[in-house]
């Protein structure tokens, strides 16, 4: 239920894109907190900023973590706070706020209110909305779904997604198809060719796209993110950087961009500034497996293998049952010659994973280095039947006699 709250959060984002600046980091602080199940630190953040000044984005956000833990009053007092500053997501939230209330006909007013503005939500996350489930059955909310008209466009879009999401690509590419033909040159309908064309690998055809989209608008983030990985996909990493950068600066309060970002430094070989945005993400996700591996590998990519193994060992810590981050510790032995100590994270990765192929392989050299090699032997068979066929070599050179 956290993600599906702070989603409307990250869509109705409104002060920061304004401003065309980062999230600041109390947002994102908050919001990491919440995500992992410490409300009560997102509340002393978020009220300390705006006990010192009024932050609409802050109050949605704690009037959110009020309302996810049942709290309306509290809900109420600060969407209504925020209400001038950002009226999308504050009239939204009412609505949610008064259906949990069970008093349908305020929450269809507020609800359809919130619908006036920019980034509004479509008719597909409105139905899908938990909190109005309480008002469903009532004359009000049926009135209100038989009275408004939301665009066609969206309804169909909607399909697009819902038939990419099942794996059903030829039924998205009708649909597709159709809105092209009734909506030329709508957003709706160029996005929807665009995610059809994503799903079937054609790169370039989507990136042709977005100019287009872009231009209707500049900082739509589903936009932008389309084009980033359409980038990378494609095979410039360093556009999608820029391109990240992009909806980083439109005040988005995801985090996650910032190891999106660092893939793609990674990829061109910009390892100290993939650090910094780890260590960005670092800061809010403390025990993130996928961030702390990342690290890890960017030390060692920097020379810095102490480093390396000492973010490796952390994962360990955290993930002692995971066999991944004991190959990547023994990696960073094995680059760094010390045998025994590659051996025996090979070994409990082996213990937990035997499926793992290169993991015997390295195992068996590991093992000839320290010359034990009759044991080398017994590793470097199970790489070869596990599927490794490199272990052929190994085997013909130490084990054949």
């Amino acid at each position: 239920m956290r993600r599906s709250i702070l989603l409307a959060v990250i869509i109705f984002t409104g002060i920061n894109i304004l401003n065309c600046q980062p999230a600041p980091d109390y947002l994102l602080k908050a919001k990491a907190f919440y995500e992992t199940g410490r409300a009560g630190e997102a509340l002393e953040i978020l009220s300390d900023v705006i006990t010192k000044s009024v932050d609409g984005e802050a109050l949605i956000l704690r009037a959110e973590i009020y309302l996810s833990a049942g709290n309306a009053v509290m809900a109420e007092k600060d969407f209504l706070s925020a209400e001038a500053s950002l009226p999308g997501p504050s009239n939204y939230g009412l609505a949610r706020v008064y259906a949990f209330k069970g008093e349908a006909a305020r929450s269809v007013k507020y609800l359809e209110t919130s619908l006036r503005y920019n980034n509004r939500l479509r008719e597909k996350e409105i139905m899908l909305e938990k909190s109005f489930k309480a008002i469903e059955n009532s004359p009000e909310w049926r009135q209100f779904w038989k009275n408004y008209n939301f665009p066609e466009e969206d309804a169909r879009l909607s399909e697009v997604e819902y038939y990419l999401s099942s794996g059903n690509k030829t039924e998205a590419q009708r649909i597709a198809g159709e809105m092209e033909e009734r909506y030329p040159g709508a957003a709706g309908s160029m996005f929807a060719r665009a995610l059809v064309d994503f799903s079937m690998q054609k790169y370039q055809d989507v990136l042709s796209l977005m100019p287009s989209l872009l231009k209707q608008d500049s900082r739509n983030k589903l936009y932008l993110d389309l084009q980033a990985r359409a980038q990378m996909a494609s095979g410039n990493p360093a556009g999608a950087s820029l391109t990240y950068t992009r909806i980083i600066e439109t005040g988005s309060s995801d985090a996650f961009l910032y190891l999106k970002r660092a893939e793609c430094y990674i990829k061109t070989g910009e390892y100290q500034r993939a650090m910094s945005d780890i260590n960005k993400y670092l800061d809010f996700y403390q025990n993130s497996k996928e961030a702390i591996r990342m690290a890890g590998k960017v030390s060692v990519a920097l020379g810095d293998n102490l480093k390396a193994i000492s973010f490796f060992t952390r994962n360990i810590e955290l993930n002692p049952g995971d066999a991944s981050c004991y190959i990547d510790r023994a990696g960073a032995y094995f680059s760094a010659r010390s045998w025994k100590l590659a051996s025996d994270d090979y070994g409990m990765s082996l213990d937990l994973d035997p499926r793992n192929a290169d993991a015997w392989l390295n195992m068996g050299i590991a093992l000839i280095n320290m010359g034990r090699n009759e044991d080398a032997c017994y590793y470097l068979n199970r790489a070869l039947i596990t599927g490794n066929k490199q272990a052929s070599s190994w085997i013909n050179r130490f084990c054949i006699k």
